[in-house]
């Protein structure tokens, strides 16, 4: 038996990762597959017996995909090079297109010998090849939009297909006339509009593809969050081993400042450690001998040895890793407007087509007339407004949500933002800054504030602690400068001491003051605990000085933003792995009723999942215990201060922080729907008025259309979609 990996090109969603998985393990000699769409890669056993890893990229193959081979990165980054390369020869190409078709309409001086009056047949057999070095450009494009037809699924690609064919296949009729001498045909070419659909969508693909290689990115980076390495205890030594090296029941040693390397308990220590990234827990964690540690925690203080419990695929980190995948995996593609209509209106377009054609035969017209009003029909009912009308007014809209800093990745969540029910934020990073700061001192002392600071932070700007940071930061602020100090000790748990001038200071918690005999004063504790606080005692010479509160801040104008929001009959919930207390408090000075706290990411996804029963959920965040709830939810928001997996898992980024522009996106999501609206509504106007007139059913009546007209009425019905949706520029 062997396991290959394989990078796997050309997969675009959940339906092509698990088409070819069920392929691959139908194969006789393929024990088991498992293709990962995010990753873009397929996991294969094989028996090697039956089969070489020849035979397994032939599957790949067949299966209508690429095999980029195990070393695949050279290849893959060749595969990119080519797209880019795709790209800017259908550029230009394109470019050269639009010029030697339109230059005399703007003003511009036509090409000499290309010149639509004096050479027609120059310029059409030039418009002829350079539309077809387009088209075979877009070949993987026609080629899907032919295939989902003949699969019976026709959608969007189909579409486009169908309009540039139609296109293309006519203008060739009418090149082969002017080559036979009739030059009145060279006013009805229209090869320009077959390559610009082209090279639209071209352009689409590419970005698709970029914004797939940053998700691909995150989630690389967020496995690499773990050190590299790790001292563990063997044989009564101390010795250095990599990641991979390290077993179950391993006794790990982690250093201040260290990262802990896999999941454990703490066998014996007592230390501080950030467990952010996982919990969203702001304040750090104190450790001891029987606490629970989680890879990629960072020790603050004293060393600790835990023994080692839940390595590789098993660890938490890991665990995050496959939920989000899992979860961007199967996560089902909302079905366009557009698409919806599309496998009916394709077919019946086609048919109508057909069967003018037919008619014209039967009632005794040639070929030629019946070719004419049967390309007339394909041509006028060419989908270009209706496929026009649901992404030109997607792209407008994010450009104007990007002017308002947002950023959305993707239409469906600036479709449905509108009809969002339940807003989910996360507390810290999201709501409140993300970092502690000082928040109030209470001074019991003869010396005023400034004094008492003097020398607090001079103390606190010998430790790496969080809270020290925090009144260091506010002793700047108040432009203080620190007093020298003699002598500096970190007691582990507890805080501080330090001898300045001539006292001997202790900064810390109550375990601090009650080890060395210490009174404390706690008229002022409960104030300062209820107002989410975190507390330090000072003391001088054995004597309480100061009792001084820092905590994580909340955003400016969250309350209006929550508010607001409640004005839409949204409800509002915060959910955090921080503490209840804390947690509520913030939710009381912002106006949030309903609190889930103490939760790690599984069952902030979990509960996502739950209320998304009630209706669509949008979920703010910013951390990595964020990415599993941004992808389960309907939209995920992440601010632009997040953790890079926690933006490439959200599919809006907030770029400046603010989460009014929550409200903007819901403004401009409803009033991008109604735009929508409209556009298919004159989409469908315009083809039943249309299509009757082209198949001849009025021409008793002398009411008639020739190709050439019938494109003029496309350009028309195309032009006030765009148009329309350029009113969307002006959304306040």
């Amino acid at each position: 038996m062997k396991k290959v990996l394989l990078k796997i090109g050309g997969m675009t969603c959940s339906a092509c990762s698990s088409g070819l998985e069920k392929y691959l393990n139908k194969q006789d000699g393929v024990v088991r597959a498992n293709v990962n769409l995010v990753m873009n890669n397929a996991s294969i056993e094989y028996d090697d017996k039956k089969l070489s890893l020849k035979d397994i990229e032939k599957f790949v193959d067949k299966a209508g995909f690429e095999s980029l081979g195990i070393d695949n990165l050279k290849k893959e980054e060749r595969k990119k090079s080519g797209e880019k390369i795709n790209l800017i020869l259908t550029s230009i190409f394109s470019i050269a297109i639009l010029y030697v078709s339109m230059a005399h309409m703007i003003g511009l001086p036509d090409i000499p010998f290309l010149s639509m009056m004096e050479h027609p047949l120059n310029y059409a057999v030039s418009l002829l090849v350079l539309t077809t070095v387009v088209l075979g450009l877009g070949y993987n494009i026609l080629k899907n939009g032919i295939k989902n037809l003949i699969h019976g699924i026709p959608n969007m690609d189909t579409l486009v297909t169908i309009g540039v064919l139609a296109s293309f296949i006519y203008s060739v009729y009418e090149t082969v006339q002017i080559f036979l001498g009739d030059a009145s045909f060279v006013h009805s070419l229209y090869y320009e509009s077959a390559a610009i659909v082209i090279f639209f969508i071209r352009i689409g693909k590419y970005v698709e593809g970029i914004n797939t290689d940053k998700t691909k990115e995150a989630i690389q980076e967020l496995m690499t969050i773990t050190p590299n390495s790790a001292v563990v205890e063997r044989d009564g030594k101390e010795i250095t081993v990599t990641l991979d090296e390290i077993e179950k029941d391993d006794i790990v040693i982690c250093k201040p400042g260290e990262k802990v390397a896999v999941d454990g308990t703490v066998v014996d220590g007592i230390s501080h450690i950030n467990e952010s990234f996982i919990t969203g827990e702001s304040m750090p964690v104190k450790v001891e001998a029987g606490t629970k540690v989680i890879a990629g925690s960072i020790n603050y203080e004293g060393a600790i040895k835990y023994k080692a419990e839940k390595i590789g695929r098993e660890s938490t980190v890991s665990e995050i890793v496959r939920m989000v995948v899992e979860a961007t995996n199967t996560k089902a593609p909302i079905s366009k407007l557009a698409d919806k209509v599309s496998s009916v209106f394709v077919p019946i377009v086609i048919a109508i087509a057909i069967i003018t054609f037919c008619v014209w035969l039967i009632i005794g017209k040639n070929f030629a007339v019946a070719l004419n009003y049967f390309v007339t029909v394909l041509v006028v009912a060419c989908p270009c407004s209706l496929g026009l009308a649901t992404p030109l007014a997607i792209v407008i809209a994010s450009g104007v949500c990007s002017q308002k800093g947002i950023l959305v990745k993707n239409s469906e969540s600036l479709e449905n933002a509108h009809k969002v029910k339940t807003i989910i934020f996360d507390k810290t990073g999201t709501l409140t800054k993300g970092t502690l700061s000082f928040s109030k001192m209470y001074n019991y002392s003869d010396l005023n504030d400034d004094d008492i600071f003097k020398i607090i932070a001079g103390v606190e700007k010998k430790s790496e602690h969080p809270i020290a940071k925090a009144i260091v930061e506010e002793a700047e602020k108040r432009n203080i400068d620190f007093d020298e100090v003699k002598e500096f000790k970190a007691i582990s748990g507890q805080g501080v001491f330090a001898v300045v001038e001539n006292y001997d200071v202790f900064i810390g918690n109550k375990r601090l003051m009650d080890a060395n005999n210490i009174s404390v004063n706690e008229s002022d504790f409960d104030e300062l605990v209820n107002d989410g606080n975190s507390i330090l005692y000072v003391s001088l010479n054995n004597k309480v000085v100061a009792l001084i509160g820092v905590k994580d801040v909340v955003k400016e104008n969250v309350s209006e933003v929550i508010s607001s929001l409640k004005k839409k009959n949204i409800n509002v919930v915060m959910l955090t792995g921080d503490n209840e207390v804390t947690a509520k408090k913030i939710a009381e000075n912002v106006g949030i009723e309903t609190v889930v706290a103490n939760v790690m990411p599984s069952q902030k996804a979990e509960y996502v999942e739950k209320l998304k029963k009630d209706g669509l959920v949008m979920m703010c965040g910013d951390g990595i215990n964020d990415s599993v709830s941004l992808v389960k939810a309907d939209i995920g928001v992440s601010v632009s201060s997040g953790t890079d997996i926690a933006m490439d898992s959200a599919q809006v980024v907030i770029m400046n922080d603010n989460l009014d522009r929550i409200n903007d996106l819901i403004r401009i999501s409803s009033k991008t729907i109604r735009n929508i609206s409209g556009n298919l509504f004159w989409a469908f106007f315009y083809n039943i008025c249309m299509i009757p007139i082209a198949m001849g059913v009025f021409v008793g009546l002398g009411v008639s259309m020739n190709p050439m007209l019938a494109a003029l009425a496309m350009v028309f019905s195309s032009l006030f979609v765009v148009l329309n949706a350029l009113r969307l520029r002006v959304v306040k």
